[in-house]
């Protein structure tokens, strides 16, 4: 797009023309984000949907003035396409539950925030809804039977059909209009965040900010409570899972009393609905938008999928069966026999020849990175390698490696999923730059790290030239 909108209203804003604009990682949405820095640091977004932009602009507003941890807006374009906003930062509480997974375990900063982020959420609930205008809400007003079944279908359509599945839409239906009654029974006035993950979370001097919250309506208090702590590739433990949910019950109390038991038996139901409404969206983004991030978080969601149904919903029996089947359906395809498979993937320099293949097999890739933008033509980045932050900042914000990621992560996903039917033992993935130390050893790492998270295989990493080995074990998803 053209940014001359948004960089005007940094310039009316702050009496400044911006230094430098950069295009910031898209994520779900048609929205694009820009960080203009200069006088100031700002945020310029630019939204096809007029309406979801009013709808976030006045919540925005309307937030703050109740003091709630938003970003403030501070001007709008005539044509209300562009606006600019406070900038929170590039910590997001997703990057930090991530880190302790990789870790195996949260700190104590990142279990702090995460308290903090749950006992926030009845704050935005019940203080957020007083005085608002819900006609600004957008698609709807409200959490209804209309939106229940968009989502709904939303599942059948974008994912159960695609795949491949038999089921009887008759009986599936009957299911879906118990679950619909059942939802809709819960008479409750809060504002229904309806995306509250970690993700749209952003830590700024060490406290929780909420941003993308254009989506919400008024609704059930229980739905963004299933949308954080079910949240597919945050991955909680039970245990944290537990802990968060003990917190949020404590903190609900001053809006709305209820015990512990009928808290759980009402939650389940919307775990549910969530999990399959985000399945639908995973599929949609991920099969037909071909998005990698979304295709990652299949495997998590069909697994807190899994151990959802160990609660036998008996007032949906129809619906069980077939979720069972699409788990053991996806089990099959993905991790029946992956330990029967070992990726063995290299990062390498091309002045030093392409890696041979010790199995004797041969084929896989060799993948060329040398027609990306090189970190390693600039001195400050010349020491160090594609494992660390600022060389890892300064490819992802330069973006050329995450679109070369996005199509050899494709080729890559139907290779494995091939060698796994077939039952092959051997897979080798190279990729290779000018010195084997910033392009290519950032690609060969998120290539491990991908395969072993999405397909459970075992994957040897090697990065040549730097002299590192890891190894990945199999799991099962």
């Amino acid at each position: 797009m053209d940014t001359k909108k948004i960089e005007h209203l940094y310039t009316d804003y702050t009496g400044h023309s911006p230094e430098y604009i950069e295009a910031l990682p898209g994520a779900g949405s048609n929205r694009r984000y820009f960080r203009m820095t200069g006088k100031q640091n700002i945020i310029g977004v630019y939204g096809t949907s007029k309406e979801e932009n009013r709808a976030f602009i006045y919540m925005a507003g309307h937030f703050h003035q109740r003091g709630l941890p938003v970003p403030q807006v501070y001007a709008v374009s005539e044509d209300k396409t562009c606006y600019i906003q406070e900038d929170l930062g590039n910590t997001s509480l997703y990057s930090l539950i991530e880190k302790g997974r990789q870790a195996d375990g949260f700190s104590n900063e990142t279990n702090d925030l995460l308290q903090q982020t749950i006992r926030l959420l009845p704050l935005l609930q019940f203080e957020g809804i007083k005085g608002m205008d819900t006609s600004y809400c957008y698609p709807q007003t409200e959490f209804n039977r209309r939106t229940v079944f968009w989502d709904l279908n939303y599942f059948k359509y974008c994912f159960l059909k695609p795949s491949e599945i038999e089921f009887q839409e008759n009986l599936l239906e009957n299911d879906f209009e118990h679950l619909a009654e059942r939802l809709l029974s819960c008479k409750t006035s809060a504002f229904m965040y309806r995306d509250f993950q970690s993700r749209n979370v952003m830590i700024k001097e060490n406290k929780p900010y909420f941003i993308d919250f254009q989506g919400g309506r008024k609704g059930p208090f229980y739905y963004d409570v299933a949308s954080f702590l079910w949240q597919a590739k945050a991955n909680f433990s039970d245990s944290t899972r537990d802990f968060l949910l003990n917190e949020y019950i404590n903190a609900l109390q001053p809006y709305h009393k209820i015990d512990r038991i009928s808290f759980h038996d009402e939650l389940k139901h919307f775990v549910l609905f969530r999990t399959l409404q985000v399945l639908g969206a995973y599929g949609f983004r991920g099969y037909f938008e071909k998005k990698r991030h979304f295709i990652e978080s299949i495997p998590y969601a069909l697994k807190n999928l899994k151990q959802l149904l160990c609660d036998n919903f008996k007032e949906y029996p129809y619906l069980s069966q077939i979720l069972r089947q699409l788990i053991a359906s996806a089990h099959t395809r993905n991790t029946a026999d992956n330990s029967k498979l070992t990726v063995r993937v290299l990062s390498f320099s091309y002045r030093k020849g392409i890696p041979e293949d010790p199995s004797g097999n041969g084929g896989g890739y060799v993948f060329d990175c040398r027609s990306i933008h090189n970190p390693g033509k600039y001195e400050q980045y010349k020491t160090q390698t594609g494992l660390d932050e600022p060389v890892k900042r300064f490819l992802e914000n330069d973006g050329e490696i995450l679109s070369f990621l996005t199509h050899t992560d494709d080729l890559i996903d139907k290779h494995i999923q091939r060698y796994l039917e077939r039952g092959f033992s051997h897979l080798q993935i190279c990729f290779g730059c000018t010195g084997g130390q910033h392009r290519s050893v950032y690609a060969a790492q998120h290539t491990a790290e991908y395969i072993n998270r999405h397909f459970g295989v075992r994957v040897e990493l090697i990065h040549r030239e730097q002299s590192i080995e890891q190894i990945f074990p199999s799991h099962s998803l």
